[in-house]
């Protein structure tokens, strides 16, 4: 059962979500009756709590205009939920850069950790102590962006307003435009905006740890309909130009084939059915196509969806599957001394 101080308190955050409270609702909120409601209440005006009685059929209370609110109180989950989220945030790169060096992540953290009561923050620290993150196959280093830019970025993407975007691009050049910007996007440790250049009529992807500088331009824009911002990087990122260009036959569902090479690296289509079924029940094939600097990582990655696989290009690649068989059949037949 909560002492009356933790239900006053649990009384002041409801007030605090704004809006008029019943008294009815309160009370079931708090699991007590309403007169004990009204007495938390004469609590919170001893304290010089501003909460007003709204008279009526609607009738309540609420927190009087212009109050602040205290200083954030947390209960035990709630202080685990908070530091686990800004742990995994650094760890996955959502944290934006902070002063000093740190993320804004390492700070918040901190200054939560300072007020926590001695036996919560000794409970936090053992579970922080024992948790260890660890980064999924393939997964690069986190790149944040400036906390300003992000910032000014949002608030454009959501009041569909252009931006004056000046950018240094991946071989050190750079230039100034203006887009029409679409979304925000978090994708393997870096943050990427989407959207529009007006001056040539072609979508743009642009990561935001390398905008130097962005304002909001005047005016506003229509963005298309049921735009997706997270499908239009995931598919520039898979046909973006590289060295190599892969198309393969694979007789599996595009979800299971994405569980070995996401969105982000394949584009994968479902092929018609073939006229008869040589067997039926089984999975149709679909086509794979992929863009690659180097070919030496996919023929272990092909060995794994354990499904039958056609290179149609590279022939290079054909070449590279062939040896891997051999060497796995040699390794198979080897039997040790």
């Amino acid at each position: 059962m909560a002492r009356p101080t933790a239900r006053v308190l649990a009384l002041l955050e409801l007030l605090q979500s704004g809006g008029v409270r019943t008294v009815a609702e309160l009370a079931d909120r708090l699991g007590v009756d309403e007169r004990t409601v009204r007495r938390y209440v004469d609590h919170l005006l001893d304290l010089d709590v501003p909460v007003e009685s709204v008279r009526g059929r609607y009738g309540g209370y609420r927190l009087g205009a212009g109050y602040r609110l205290p200083p954030l109180m947390l209960s035990d989950d709630e202080a685990l939920a908070v530091l686990l989220g800004l742990v995994a945030g650094r760890h996955t790169g959502l944290t934006a850069v902070a002063d000093a060096g740190h993320t804004a992540g390492e700070t918040a953290a901190a200054k939560i950790r300072r007020v926590l009561p001695e036996r919560l923050r000794h409970r936090l620290d053992a579970v922080l102590d024992a948790l260890t993150l660890t980064a999924a196959p393939g997964s690069r280093a986190t790149a944040v962006p400036d906390s300003q830019v992000l910032l000014t970025v949002a608030d454009a993407v959501r009041g569909h307003r252009p931006l004056a975007v000046r950018y240094t691009g991946a071989d050190g050049r750079r230039s100034e435009r203006t887009l029409h910007p679409y979304g925000l996007v978090a994708h393997e440790g870096r943050w990427y905006l989407t959207g529009a250049d007006p001056a040539v009529g072609e979508d743009r992807t642009l990561r935001l740890d390398r905008i130097v500088g962005v304002r909001t331009l005047p005016g506003a824009f229509e963005p298309p309909s049921a735009v997706d911002p997270a499908e239009r990087l995931l598919r520039g990122l898979a046909t973006a130009p590289y060295r190599y260009r892969v198309v393969l036959r694979v007789r599996l569902t595009a979800e299971r084939i994405h569980l070995r090479l996401p969105a982000s690296v394949a584009v994968v289509q479902a092929l018609p059915a073939a006229e008869p079924e040589a067997e039926p029940g089984a999975e149709r094939w679909s086509r794979v196509e992929l863009r690659v600097d180097r070919l030496d990582w996919l023929p272990a990655v092909l060995a794994s969806l354990d499904a039958p696989f056609a290179v149609e290009e590279p022939a290079e690649l054909r070449t590279l599957v062939a040896a891997f068989a051999e060497r796995l059949a040699e390794s198979a037949a080897r039997v040790p001394d």
